[in-house]
């Protein structure tokens, strides 16, 4: 068993890492977090999705207006197609269950037509961000629930690749759109999934007023913490994460399809002011 120190060295990376004192069973289960790529061909039970739902919606929602949905997949033709869609990602079609995360001003609309009210404010780009903002909380949720029965998860954002035809094969209405997927499952234990490094608290955590070049050092190690991880799981990644990353936001071609994100909104009835 996962000692809390070996937990911290591992989402760390580096063996040096300071320990808190604070702990629990819940943030020792957060820090095992792994993203799961290969699964058992055991059904997630609808009883078991249930529990994962009831979770999410006890997320946060602003205002509570809780402009999300989620479409559950289970059947095989249509993961596949899913799957091809997000650049052909087997996990998608051998996961038992695959999550979409939708952002949802539909129903919103459909409420405020039989309360007999306008709904302008739904065509403005922080209606939109609510409706990211509330699916990835109650998506995150649904991780730590899956994640507390013993499941495995890995997000999909190549749900963003081709919005039209993800939002046809899932007979989304106007105003609804896809947000990312999860996959979930039973891990395979023939295939474990390692804990990924994550860049040091002096990277994210700011003191009162943010400082970009209080951040390079601790970048610097992440670049090395994160070659060594490359390294260990066999991954063909040239350059560190600061190349990587550099990489995938070069220019519009690099986003994999999400550059014309905007136009497929537009057509998905997002004018977003």
């Amino acid at each position: 068993m996962n000692t809390r120190a070996s937990l911290y060295q591992a989402r760390y990376g580096s063996a040096e890492v300071t320990v808190p004192s604070a702990g629990s069973h819940l943030i020792d289960q957060l820090l095992a977090h792994r993203s799961v790529r290969a699964y058992l061909p055991d059904p997630v039970s609808d009883d078991t999705l249930a529990a994962i739902i009831a979770a999410a919606q006890s997320a946060s929602s602003s205002s509570n207006l809780q402009a999300w949905s989620v479409v559950a997949v289970r059947d095989p033709a249509r993961k596949a197609r899913l799957a091809a869609l997000a650049g052909d990602q087997e996990h998608i079609r051998q996961a038992p269950l695959f999550l979409v995360w939708l952002a949802d001003l539909a129903r919103l609309e459909r409420v405020a037509g039989q309360v007999g009210e306008a709904c302008a404010g739904l065509d403005y780009l922080e209606m939109f961000e609510v409706g990211v903002i509330d699916a990835a909380l109650a998506a995150q949720n649904a991780v730590a629930a899956a994640e507390s029965l013993g499941l495995g998860t890995v997000y999909i954002g190549a749900m963003r690749n081709q919005p039209e035809a993800v939002a046809a094969e899932l007979a989304l209405p106007p105003r609804v759109t896809a947000v990312f997927g999860l996959c979930v499952g039973t891990p395979d234990p023939a295939a474990p999934a390692s804990i990924k490094p994550r860049p040091p608290q002096s990277v994210v955590l700011h003191h009162e007023t943010y400082s970009l070049p209080a951040q390079d050092n601790g970048l610097a190690a992440y670049d090395e913490a994160m070659r060594t991880f490359y390294a260990s799981q066999g991954m063909k990644v040239r350059g560190t994460w600061s190349n990587h990353s550099a990489k995938r936001i070069r220019d519009a071609a690099a986003l994999t399809g999400r550059d014309r994100l905007a136009e497929a909104l537009q057509a998905l009835g997002f004018p977003l002011k």
